[in-house]
């Protein structure tokens, strides 16, 4: 259950914040809430990270597919006993889904958490960091001992 739960809440908040951006920002603009530290600034991604593999959508398409297939391979390997597994599953499934949408629905995806120093991202791609984080720790750490 909480593997669901934490796949519809990082959708849902990923599709609404996408959403509110469209909605209130031009391509490009940019308002800082921290200047010169965190701003929020609208891009539209048809890339993958840093910008890679500009205006490839077939290709992108066809990796989610592949991603998803192998999460929910995961999902039957995966010792879920552990709540950090099913957080991490959940919010695998729901950043990429995330993702998933936005290059279906818009042919790239929407972007705007810019801390400078870094490419802009969005909610999405956040979750799916933490979710590697948590499934590092537990390859690396837990299932060691």
């Amino acid at each position: 259950m909480i593997i669901f739960i934490t796949f519809l809440v990082t959708i849902i908040v990923d599709q609404l914040t996408k959403y509110m951006v469209v909605k209130n920002f031009s391509v490009g603009e940019s308002l800082p809430i921290i200047k010169n530290i965190f701003h929020f600034t609208y891009v539209q991604n048809r890339g993958a990270a840093f910008g890679i593999l500009q205006n490839q959508l077939p290709f992108f398409i066809i990796i989610t597919l592949v991603v998803l297939a192998l999460l929910i391979y995961f999902y039957r390997q995966l010792p879920l006993n552990s709540i950090w597994n099913r957080v991490g599953l959940g919010l695998a499934l729901g950043g990429t889904v995330g993702n998933f949408v936005d290059r279906i629905r818009l042919n790239y995806v929407v972007d705007f958490l810019d801390f400078r120093v870094w490419p802009v991202f969005n909610i999405a791609d956040s979750a799916i960091v933490v979710a590697v984080i948590i499934f590092s720790y537990w390859i690396l750490i837990v299932d060691n001992n």
